[in-house]
């Protein structure tokens, strides 16, 4: 018997990855990159889209070789024990969504606030994700598709506007760096860079249809583009004190001349990207709380959703002053953990093939 499921359009999918999934990359990525890497922060970026891509492919096989979603093959090949694949992502979104919670917490006292807010400001983006973790899956395909206008413009004018400051001779000679420090960014930012696996609940609800795999890479490589656009840019700008330059997508722009006649209007369009922003830092929580649900068919997911988003704002709150310390445990100790469940959806291709049938079915 065939379970019902979400189903999620492949262009939604495709927008989320072009226009969502960079955004994760823009607050502290640069500066790591730049800290380890230096002028060739390039080269580790493009090991992690190269890998991401793989894998995203291999996913995208697997949804081709059946009229059903992955969801409904996983549930009739596996039954009850599919729980234990939604259990063990759900707790790996967990884990995944404390570097985005820190990184927006900080961002946001230091974008929004002249002067040091109260402690529990931050608490209105948990009302926010709460309500979102209720939702259903559709809806972060709905946000996709708002995505395209909250991104494109804001981002490509924010670069237009960096570049009147921007030395591009500060990215050569290439290969200038160790190998080794190209591998130790690679290595360190591994939980930045996990797309693969956070397309994959989006995957699992898509009924795959013609061209829907080039549609979802092409958007993917978009994203890659977006974001190796702004490293390349953000590096020309800071070059040496580039690492020390956190949340540069919020003052990449602050050296355009007329911004010194009509004052910070490129905030506006910083706003617009903190849309995004917040979204994209609330999905792993919606994540991890479908998942459970998914997990415990008889639990409600407003009770479910009050639990994750209580537990995380509390984790933000005391343990927003131990930052380096999580950062550096994420960076050194966690990354095979991150592999390991980025490797881990290669384990769908064992699932069946199903013959394909004439008819279409849409979203």
């Amino acid at each position: 018997m065939t379970t019902k499921t979400a189903v999620i359009n492949g262009r939604q999918i495709a927008f989320f990855s072009a226009f969502v999934l960079p955004i994760f990359k823009l607050t502290e990525v640069p500066a790591l990159l730049s800290k380890y890497a230096k002028g060739d922060l390039l080269l580790p970026a493009l090991l992690h889209f190269f890998f991401q891509t793989a894998l995203l492919c291999a996913i995208l096989y697997c949804a081709s070789r059946s009229n059903e979603t992955l969801a409904e093959r996983l549930q009739n090949k596996f039954g009850k024990w599919t729980r234990v694949f939604y259990l063990l992502y759900a707790i790996y979104f967990l884990f995944y969504a404390v570097l985005p919670l820190l990184d927006l917490e900080k961002f946001v006292y230091a974008v929004f606030f002249d002067t040091a807010p109260t402690l529990f400001t931050f608490a209105f983006f948990f009302f926010f994700s709460a309500f979102l973790c209720v939702k259903h899956i559709k809806t972060v395909g709905r946000f996709a598709d708002l995505s395209l206008f909250l991104f494109v413009l804001p981002f490509l004018a924010l670069l237009l506007a960096s570049l009147a400051e921007a030395d591009f001779t500060n990215l050569l000679p290439i290969f200038q760096q160790p190998a080794g420090s190209s591998f130790s960014g690679f290595f360190y930012t591994q939980p930045h860079f996990s797309d693969a696996t956070l397309l994959l609940p989006l995957i699992l609800h898509l009924r795959f249809e013609k061209k829907d795999g080039i549609k979802i890479t092409t958007g993917y490589l978009i994203g890659a583009l977006f974001t190796l656009l702004f490293l390349t840019v953000f590096y020309s700008v800071y070059s040496a004190i580039a690492p020390r330059q956190h949340y540069a997508f919020s003052k990449i722009a602050q050296y355009f001349p007329p911004l010194a006649v009509i004052g910070r209007v490129d905030l506006l369009l910083v706003f617009a990207l903190c849309i995004v922003l917040f979204f994209a830092t609330a999905t792993p929580l919606f994540y991890a709380v479908d998942f459970t649900a998914k997990a415990f068919t008889k639990n409600n997911k407003l009770i479910l959703s009050t639990i994750v988003n209580c537990g995380a704002f509390l984790f933000v709150l005391f343990c927003n002053k131990y930052y380096d310390s999580v950062y550096a445990f994420f960076g050194n100790a966690l990354p095979p953990l991150f592999i390991a469940f980025s490797l881990l959806p290669l384990s769908l291709l064992l699932l069946t093939k199903r013959p394909r049938q004439k008819e279409k079915t849409y979203a």
